[in-house]
């Protein structure tokens, strides 16, 4: 006999998932998502929170530790396979420019994300920091790897991935109006910095570059994939934070020490972005890793997705969507500003 946790409807429940993300990973290359440049991470988690509504008898309660499985550990290994797709090299390539806005946008925008949706719309620390990190950082990626470090509830990171959703198509149409019409009378170069550094997804700042230019693609690109380095630290320096928050409690009632826990994983995907940036391993290899990372991540987001009910939104309300639309124009108009100073 297999241990309970890990009997057939665990292998189950990992397969339901994984059939599910290999789906989403072939809608996502249809001509309908491509073009706009939709991941399957987004298809991943729809497709789960359809089923999960739509057709909850689909899913077996045995299930569960599976689908439980792929939203926490799948999720983590897929955070640490996430450096591959980052060099250091890309980093200094940018310039101090580069780094200097991904820097300040990153902080601002998550401090305004946690701190206005937790004192202005009372939302809860968990969602709020989401919601923060979706904007600031890297999109769902961020999301995803936020959402252990500070427990989140599934439907929290299922609401913060469609605020990066939303606001991030909203800026693939918009930020190429602007350049157009001299808006920030930014040159290709500066328009490339504005972009990898203010908007949200990967595949979002690729659209909006090639929109404008090669050249703006190029340069927005690597500063984007600046912000993802900094998902790391960030991680850290907020696992410490909120682990020295909880502790500061406790030892204030028991008079203990406080303990201070770190997102290991944060720390190895750092470690992993070192040994790509030392080129050990041949392109095509690490393609072929980056592939498999996808798939990975999309199941994590299909299985948030699965254990998302329409019901939490309707509870949460449009606090989620107000802060991101602070953030948002945070980042329209303080991203220009940076980028004109610097």
């Amino acid at each position: 006999m297999l241990n309970s946790k890990f009997d057939s409807g665990f292998f189950y429940g990992v397969l339901f998932i994984a059939v599910v993300s290999a789906t989403a990973v072939f809608l996502s290359n249809m001509a309908i998502f491509s073009a706009w440049h939709i991941s399957p991470l987004v298809i991943g988690i729809v497709l789960g929170m359809l089923i999960a509504n739509i057709y909850p008898k689909m899913i077996s309660d045995s299930w569960n530790d599976g689908i439980l499985f792929c939203a926490k550990r799948i999720l983590r290994i897929a955070i640490i396979f996430y450096g591959f797709r980052i060099t250091f090299q890309q980093v200094v390539g940018v310039g101090l420019d580069g780094i200097l806005v991904s820097s300040i946008m990153l902080t601002s925008t998550f401090l305004i994300g946690s701190l206005v949706g937790v004192y202005i719309f009372k939302m809860p620390q968990r969602l709020a920091i989401l919601t923060g990190a979706g904007a600031a950082v890297c999109g769902a990626a961020a999301v995803l790897a936020t959402e252990p470090v500070v427990k989140a509830k599934p439907h929290e990171s299922t609401i913060a991935v469609a605020q990066v959703v939303l606001f991030g198509t909203i800026a693939m149409f918009l930020y190429p109006v602007m350049y157009a019409t001299g808006w920030f009378g930014l040159d290709e170069q500066q328009f490339g910095i504005y972009i990898g550094g203010t908007i949200h997804e990967v595949a979002q700042v690729l659209a909006t570059g090639s929109a404008i230019s090669a050249e703006t693609e190029e340069v927005a690109v690597i500063v984007k994939m600046t912000r993802v380095i900094l998902i790391a630290p960030a991680l850290i320096i907020l696992g410490i934070f909120l682990s020295w928050q909880v502790s500061r409690k406790n030892s204030e009632k028991s008079g203990g020490k406080l303990k201070l826990v770190i997102p290991w994983f944060a720390v190895i995907f750092l470690l992993v972005i070192g040994f790509n940036s030392m080129n050990f391993l041949e392109d095509n290899i690490v393609n072929k890793i980056n592939t498999a990372d996808t798939f990975l991540l999309t199941m994590a987001m299909t299985a948030l997705g699965t254990e998302t009910r329409l019901k939490c939104f309707k509870q949460v309300g449009l606090a989620p969507f107000y802060t991101a639309l602070i953030m948002f124009i945070w980042l329209i108009f303080a991203g220009a500003v940076l980028v004109w100073l610097i």
